[in-house]
């Protein structure tokens, strides 16, 4: 599941422009222009979270909502918590259409304004 998993994160996250992938914290982690992390896998868990998951950067308030409505799926994660970023647990009945938009709203925090406008506009 893990690796059929993180290909489907990894054509997600590659999909949007100019963004790069290598491990970091031991983790396949996806940046935008090799610098701003926006994603990270777990694919075999963290801490005491001993199952797949993202971390992925949020708007303002995001955190706090999806954890309130599906504290079963979604948690605060450990040291990127206090920046708004949220957690999704990834399982055999992973939503991969959210995915895909977590990811998308993910790179929106992060990259700069230009690019912004090319993921919501095209090139």
């Amino acid at each position: 599941m893990s690796e059929d998993s993180l290909s489907r994160v990894r054509a997600i996250c590659t999909a949007l422009p100019e963004v790069t992938e290598r491990p970091s914290h031991g983790a396949p982690t996806w940046f935008v222009r090799d610098k701003s992390t926006f994603v990270r896998f777990w694919t075999d868990g963290h801490h005491q979270h001993d199952f797949p998951h993202l971390w992925c950067a949020a708007p303002p308030g995001a955190q706090e909502a999806l954890v309130a409505a599906e504290p079963e799926r979604f948690f605060r994660p450990p040291y990127v918590g206090g920046r708004g970023w949220i957690a999704v647990r990834i399982d055999e009945h992973t939503d991969w259409t959210e995915i895909a938009e977590l990811c998308a709203d993910a790179y929106r925090v992060v990259a700069p304004k230009r690019l912004v406008r090319q993921l919501d506009t095209g090139p």
